[in-house]
């Protein structure tokens, strides 16, 4: 019985009422690193476009159509809820393609150093979520 009356030392095994059913959920700063690499992907790819290409129609196209295309990859071959059911190999390689096509555009436009500052921090999210997802 679990509202039978208790002294005033037990109430410290009684669970919050309000909390029951409710999962806590824990900080992971490695999904927020996880979430922010992927967000400076995309963003690089978006500014690869718009730098690489003449404005008027190619850049529009490749500023909107890149990151398109590598969020569609990504859903369709590594998401966790992917519609396609994918192998660890296949997931590491759509991960790297992607994590080099994103450095290789600010190595494209002259920025090798945020090209490889951006592949060695995605490296290491990369290494870490594989670790965890094959726990």
């Amino acid at each position: 019985m679990s509202n039978a009356p208790r002294s005033p030392l037990d109430w410290g095994d009684t669970p919050d009422p309000s909390a029951i059913g409710k999962p806590r959920r824990e900080f992971d700063a490695w999904k927020v690193l996880r979430v922010v690499v992927c967000t400076f992907g995309l963003l690089s790819l978006a500014y690869w476009g718009y730098i690489a290409w003449p404005f008027p129609m190619p850049g529009i196209l490749f500023m909107i159509g890149a990151p398109v295309f590598a969020m569609l990859v990504w859903y369709f071959f590594r998401s966790p809820r992917s519609p396609i059911e994918t192998d660890i190999v296949g997931k590491t390689i759509v991960e790297v393609a992607l994590v080099i096509a994103a450095g290789g555009c600010w190595v494209s436009i002259g920025h090798p150093v945020v090209g490889l500052v951006f592949v060695v921090v995605a490296a290491v999210s990369g290494i870490v979520t594989f670790r965890q997802e094959t726990r």
